[in-house]
């Protein structure tokens, strides 16, 4: 059985290298590639992939909040997180989304496939050592879509370029980010991204 592949990465180079990696493996075929997180679900359901490899910082919608949409719509469909972010937050917070797999981008090629191929039959993959680290970390209290206009405000947008960027109202992008100062406790907007820098939520 040939092991359908969606891969998600925003990296032109990185995407092309990947395909290629995961092309040479008898038992495994990309299927699908996108650059940018919102057009990961609608390819999913056009070519109902095994295993969808996804970044986490895609232009559009991260691929965590893509993650979710996945397993909700296409439980057939297994997901990987494939990211250089490594940090327990980050891992804790792909545990919470119920993905299958996190790989680090600078793991051994051959560890790639094989997590493919575990996550295609149902197994979790996730080195342990990362595990540990993510258990032991605090809660994050911000919801999936919080952490991400966080992200995105991190980066110095407005509220009017998030809203564009996530397709939601400006409204709805500051009653977001006033919960997230609340719930963080933070001074305001700046205090809040310091505070979940810090925690390693971002």
């Amino acid at each position: 059985m040939v092991i359908k592949v969606l891969l998600a990465e925003d990296m032109h180079m990185v995407r092309g290298a990947l395909v290629a990696l995961l092309n040479m493996e008898s038992d495994i075929e990309v299927v699908a590639q996108v650059a940018a997180g919102d057009q990961i679900l609608s390819t999913a359901k056009s070519v109902q992939p095994d295993v969808a490899i996804l970044d986490i910082d895609l232009p559009g919608k991260d691929g965590l909040t893509a993650a979710v949409e996945i397993r909700e719509s296409l439980p057939g469909c297994h997901t990987l997180i494939l990211t250089s972010l490594g940090r327990p937050g980050t891992v804790r917070r792909a545990l919470d989304a119920k993905v299958n797999g996190f790989l680090l981008k600078d793991a051994p090629s051959d560890k790639l496939a094989n997590a493919v191929r575990s996550v295609a039959i149902g197994r979790r993959v996730i080195d342990s050592e990362l595990a540990l680290a993510a258990w032991e970390t605090d809660d994050c209290p911000l919801t999936t879509r919080e952490v991400e206009i966080l992200r995105v405000t991190a980066r110095g947008r407005t509220v009017a370029d998030i809203a564009a960027e996530l397709f939601l109202s400006p409204g709805t992008v500051r009653n977001h980010l006033a919960a997230i100062v609340t719930k963080l406790n933070a001074r305001n907007r700046v205090h809040a991204i310091r505070i979940a820098t810090d925690a390693e939520w971002l």
